[in-house]
């Protein structure tokens, strides 16, 4: 627990909490988020027969889309065991990433690993869809500003 951890030294503190299951996650799931981003945007460039800066508003918020249904298509199941880990520390049975999946696995199946994806992936597109749209429209604003200097 995290009361042990603080009592410990530095790394166990990081291991106590999860903090190499996250790398577990993030590290794929953004490879993943990125290169779908960049996948779909260069495949609406392609399709519309355009550079991909030049695709307007819709095909990019879909590519925003896309890129978080990626990322959440690989991530969801290391997100699921990384959140038990945490739940099983708060109770004292904290156990490694591969132990504690392979006992989701053996006592309940592989339904648990996606348990609450549907509503995740509902989300996902409206909500990176934004967030890329945000993102190139001010990349765009701040590079005209700073040709403009």
């Amino acid at each position: 627990d995290v009361q042990k951890a603080c009592s410990g030294s530095v790394a166990s503190v990081f291991s106590s909490l999860g903090l190499t299951t996250t790398i577990v996650r993030e590290v794929p799931g953004y490879f993943c988020f990125f290169g779908g981003y960049e996948l779909s945007r260069s495949m609406f460039a392609q399709h519309m027969g355009r550079d991909k800066e030049h695709i307007g508003v819709v095909p990019l918020m879909f590519s925003g889309g896309f890129g978080g249904a990626c990322l959440w298509l690989v991530v969801y199941p290391i997100d699921c065991v990384k959140s038990r880990i945490q739940v099983l520390s708060l109770a004292g049975k904290q156990e490694g990433f591969l132990k504690t999946l392979m006992g989701i696995l053996r006592n309940e199946g592989v339904a648990p690993l996606y348990s609450g994806l549907t509503p995740t992936m509902i989300r996902t597109f409206p909500a990176n869809g934004a967030l890329f749209l945000a993102y190139e429209v001010s990349r765009r604003i701040m590079m005209t500003k700073l040709h403009s200097w």
